[in-house]
């Protein structure tokens, strides 16, 4: 039986967040939004593609009227104006209209795209978030923000949208290479660092069972960890406030991923940015010396990184600036005042910037 959240908004229901390991729940939460006389694009990538597509598909279609899927090349690289571009003919010469519906079927990069495209075409069209990566069941596909990327600049197009559903099926994080499965757990570890602390510590004592990919403990883990987003979203769902503690290991985190080209997963670089962040709170004597190292070596145990080679520090501070969370010339940066209380910060200057870059870079001629 599905288990589900519902998400507010202005004080009223907004949607679901439905946690399922059986796709046949997907198709009765389909049937209820009485869909039998209009059509449903399912858009995914190539490496989803061949996995869930024609599952999805033949699952939903006794439920509208016509189903068709746009596939676009898979990875960080194609998340921009041209797939949109794309899809939006895709869909003009499908005849999709206002009252049709979207189905994002994959990971991160498939869900902010396909909301953006939903939140831009024909000035709004209702999608189903339907993420299949651990990454995106976290925290992506949740709380209504879509984009893309511009000139290899993360996020800098898009939009507020909130999906009509999400619907979460554990049973595609099998599926996940161990790379891709760890990579999802930097936001969630995140959740527990800004907002609670009694979840950090269920994280370190269940990290055996979330290793093995235990349904069960994975069920409550993303519960627990869409409960604290779900609240910080219904109380600041445009980013005019609390929400931006959700960008915790964010800022350095996406100047490192462009620095690098993309070779590094996002929610890789998230916990290298967490780190970072973790060690300027440190230096500000905001959290203790053990408090920093604890956090750190955390993240170890779920094959995450914590140190970075083949990147130039001074560059990556300058990506920093040109993060979207700026207020004026000043980045509105993230530290934890303890873990399970993060604040925001305007006074993080470069000098204590670099130094957390230079904290997380290995150099490798030098340790040979």
């Amino acid at each position: 039986m599905a288990q589900r959240l519902n998400v507010m908004m202005n004080k009223k229901p907004c949607y679901d967040i439905v946690f399922s390991t059986d796709w046949a729940e997907l198709a009765e939460e389909v049937k209820e939004m009485e869909l039998s006389e209009r059509k449903i694009c399912v858009i995914t990538d190539s490496t989803v593609d061949p996995i869930y597509s024609e599952k999805v598909l033949a699952t939903i279609a006794p439920y509208c009227k016509k189903t068709v899927k746009f596939v676009f090349p898979a990875g960080e690289a194609n998340k921009n104006l041209d797939t949109v571009r794309d899809a939006y003919r895709f869909l003009i010469e499908e005849h999709f209209d206002r009252k049709d519906l979207l189905i994002a079927l994959g990971g991160g990069v498939v869900g902010d795209l396909t909301g953006f495209v939903a939140a831009t075409y024909l000035r709004g069209i209702d999608f189903i978030q339907v993420p299949t990566t651990l990454l995106a069941q976290a925290d992506s596909s949740i709380g209504g923000k879509t984009g893309v990327d511009f000139e290899g600049y993360k996020n800098m197009v898009g939009a507020f949208k909130m999906p009509r559903l999400v619907f979460m099926n554990f049973e595609t994080l099998k599926t996940l290479d161990d790379r891709q499965y760890f990579a999802g757990f930097a936001e969630i570890m995140k959740h527990g660092l800004i907002k609670d602390s009694d979840f950090y510590e269920w994280l370190i004592e269940n990290m055996y069972e979330i290793c093995e990919r235990d349904l069960d403990i994975l069920c409550e883990m993303l519960m627990k960890s869409c409960m604290v987003k779900k609240l910080v979203v219904e109380k600041d769902p445009t980013e005019q406030g609390d929400r931006a503690l959700l960008n915790f290991g964010h800022t350095i985190g996406h100047a490192i991923e462009k620095a690098k080209n993309f070779e590094l997963f996002h929610g890789e670089c998230v916990a290298l940015g967490c780190v970072a962040a973790a060690y300027i709170s440190w230096k500000k004597d905001m959290l203790s010396m053990e408090e920093f190292y604890e956090i750190r070596d955390m993240f170890v145990p779920f094959y995450l990184p914590i140190s970075v080679e083949g990147i130039d520090p001074e560059e990556v501070l300058k990506l920093t600036k040109s993060d979207k969370k700026k207020d004026g010339e000043q980045i509105k940066f993230v530290l934890l005042k303890k873990i399970g209380k993060a604040v925001l910060d305007m006074t993080v200057t470069d000098e204590e910037m670099l130094a957390a870059i230079k904290e997380l870079y290995f150099d490798e001629e030098a340790n040979d």
